[in-house]
């Protein structure tokens, strides 16, 4: 199949490079910055792109390339460092600015350049740098500027274009277009689909795993249920073991909703674990996020190793509902220069990666976004319901009760989230929020129950619309719903005495709050 390769140097967007190029039919991968380039690697290989990375050019550990990339003679786009990198090793400049430039700018286009055709001169582009060229390399002409800089370039004899904006994130306009136009220019054909998806994740998984079990962690959030789905549709279901563990801190009736759509799944071996004492217990006098998270993750793989050694399984495969955005912002990137955002719980601890260097980890949605874990989950008959719910993190409650974890604060919070959620679906907004929820603050505020005083729980309030969780902007509530909302949880909760709403976007903000 026809490829377009991506370099990771260590950019938190990377992924996403190979996601915008998907959605436009064109298969592609990402390896390793340095990977070596051989024929074989290059066998259907129709373009290169290298990503942007949180590195300078000029420092003495900054990420390269195998030489051989220049020698292929396939066209290459550099975005951002990979720019950068292209004007360092060809004899331009590169130099850092005085203010990192940030944020949306607007381009001024020279006419004719094929990356940009059917793009308007002027459009808004995304910037995301604190470094910039300060000369080009010889052979190269600017093709696109900003106020302040060279924005693109290109070789036209070797077929090597640069751009210093980032055309991956969904703020910046005809970013899809001028991928796409890469694409096209390396004359690969679009044949990336759901049924493609299926049939390598089919032939990979059938593979490894042959004739063993394999047992999911299934918390029911729409990312493990298709997972659990997608296994259930490649492997005989005698072989798929689907193991559910109620944390304590979990949302408002997860448990019974869990189990009645796990069985219309077919699952024939539904393991259904009570496990709340243990959570809860492991999370006491715990306040630092990474260490919540570290906790929870130790005790869903030491809960899954006490229960399965009473179900007879042996040289089974743990399959986990792991995304992109999971090993992205855990830095489990292709390449070994990202930078940790936050870990997750099913990725970056000692008891997984344990697992994962033994080679018993199935993740078949590791290659896939939200959006497309969505559209593959309606495909396998995954009932709507939970195909469109809102992504729920497996830490669960665990990192929307900020601080230390109780039963008693996620039971405030179970009630007032349910509220919240409820009103969302019965006012029509729910399917145009990507995700929304409540977080129980730390702190406690001054309020006036009947006559007297009362301190009581503040609960903050978060939506934001994204396509993929990469990016994400808060939703314009009307004002009279959170007014309308807010009512709604301080009258029927009473334990939180005041709301908020968050109206921070990612970035700089991530969507959850720990």
């Amino acid at each position: 199949m026809d490829t377009i390769l991506i370099l990771d140097f260590g950019g938190q967007t990377c992924q996403l490079i190979g996601r915008r190029l998907r959605e436009g039919g064109y298969y592609s991968e990402i390896a390793p910055h340095d990977v070596r380039l051989d024929a074989g690697r290059l066998a259907h290989v129709k373009g290169i792109i290298l990503s942007g990375s949180p590195y300078s050019v000029y420092e003495p550990d900054a990420p390269n390339v195998d030489p051989a990339l220049f020698d292929s003679g396939l066209p290459i786009l550099g975005i951002c460092y990979g720019f950068q990198l292209i004007t360092h090793l060809f004899g331009g400049r590169v130099e850092g600015l005085r203010v990192k430039e940030y944020g949306k700018v607007p381009l001024t286009l020279k006419p004719g350049n094929p990356l940009f055709e059917g793009v308007t001169s002027g459009f808004d582009s995304w910037m995301s740098h604190g470094d910039s060229i300060a000369a080009l390399a010889p052979g190269y002409q600017i093709t696109a500027m900003s106020d302040n800089h060279p924005a693109a370039a290109w070789n036209p004899e070797k077929r090597i274009w640069g751009i210093q904006f980032h055309p991956e994130t969904s703020h910046n306009q005809f970013g899809n277009q001028i991928l796409w136009n890469f694409a096209t220019l390396c004359g690969a054909a679009r044949e990336w689909t759901l049924d493609k998806v299926l049939e390598l994740e089919r032939d990979k998984i059938r593979r490894r795993v042959g004739n063993q079990k394999v047992l999911l962690l299934i918390s029911g959030g729409v990312d493990s249920t298709v997972a659990g789905a997608m296994l259930l549709n490649i492997l005989q279901p005698d072989q798929v073991h689907l193991m559910y563990v109620d944390t304590g801190l979990m949302r408002k009736n997860e448990t019974v909703e869990v189990s009645a759509a796990l069985r219309k799944l077919g699952a024939k071996h539904l393991h259904l674990i009570d496990a709340q004492e243990r959570f809860l217990g492991a999370l006491k006098g715990l306040t630092d996020p990474e260490a919540k998270r570290k906790a929870i993750g130790d005790t869903f793989i030491r809960v899954q190793e006490d229960e399965v050694a009473g179900l007879g399984l042996s040289d089974y495969f743990l399959a986990q509902g792991t995304l992109y955005t999971d090993l992205i912002e855990s830095g489990k990137g292709v390449g070994k220069k990202a930078h940790v955002i936050k870990s997750h719980h099913n990725v970056g601890t000692p008891l997984v990666e344990a697992k994962r260097a033994a080679g018993l980890i199935i993740e078949p949605l590791e290659m896939l976004y939200k959006d497309e874990v969505r559209a593959l989950g309606e495909k396998l008959g995954v009932a709507e319901s939970i195909v469109w719910r809102h992504p729920f993190p497996g830490p669960g409650l665990g990192i929307r009760v900020l601080g230390e974890v109780t039963r008693e604060k996620c039971d405030i919070l179970r009630e007032a989230d349910w509220i919240y959620l409820d009103e969302l679906k019965k006012r029509g907004l729910y399917r145009e929020i990507w995700q929304a929820f409540s977080v129980l603050l730390p702190v406690r505020s001054v309020g006036v129950t009947g006559d007297a005083r009362d301190y009581g729980f503040v609960l903050a309030l978060r939506a934001v619309v994204s396509k993929d969780g990469m990016s994400a902007d808060v939703y314009p509530f009307p004002m009279k719903d959170l007014l309308e909302i807010s009512s709604l949880i301080t009258n029927q909760v009473r334990a939180v005495g005041r709301v908020t709403y968050d109206i921070s976007s990612k970035p700089p903000s991530t969507i959850e709050w720990e």
